[in-house]
C-alpha cells in the first residue's frame, strides 16, 4: 500500500470517528429529555384526539410526505437530465459554465417548492 493510500485510509477513518462522536454528543444532548422521569407533583396533560381529527391529521401528514417526496424525485430527474446536458455543453464550450450552473439551480428549485408546500400543509394540520 502506497503512502497516499495510507493517508487516505487514515483520513477516512478519522472522519468516521469524528462523525460518530458528534452524532453521539448530539444524541445525548437532545434525547436526554425523552428518558426524563416526570415527578409525581407534576400534572400530566394529555390531549384528547377525536377520530375525525386523527383522520385529518393522518391525511395531512400523507399529503405533506407526498408533496416533499414527489418534489425531491422530480428534482432528481430534472437535475440528472439538465446536469448531463450542461456538462456536455461545458466540455465543448467552457465559457458557458455559469449559464449551465443556473439551469441546474433552477431544477434544484423543485425541492424547495415541495418543501414549502409540505411546510404549509403541516401548519394547517
Amino acid at each position: 500500500m502506497s503512502e497516499s493510500e495510507r493517508k487516505l485510509k487514515s483520513r477516512i477513518t478519522q472522519s468516521i470517528v469524528v462523525l460518530f462522536t458528534v452524532m453521539g454528543i448530539i444524541g445525548t444532548l437532545f434525547c436526554a429529555s425523552a428518558f426524563a422521569e416526570v415527578s409525581p407533583d407534576e400534572e400530566v396533560i394529555e390531549s384528547e384526539m377525536s377520530s375525525t381529527k386523527a383522520d385529518v391529521m393522518k391525511y395531512g401528514l400523507i399529503a405533506a410526505a407526498i408533496a416533499f417526496g414527489l418534489g425531491a424525485i422530480g428534482a432528481g430527474i430534472a437535475i440528472s437530465h439538465v446536469g448531463a446536458a450542461a456538462m456536455g455543453a461545458v466540455a465543448e464550450k467552457p465559457e458557458i459554465a455559469g449559464q449551465a450552473l443556473i439551469f441546474v439551480a433552477l431544477a434544484e428549485g423543485l425541492v424547495v417548492f415541495g418543501f414549502i408546500t409540505a411546510y404549509l400543509i403541516l401548519n394547517k394540520v
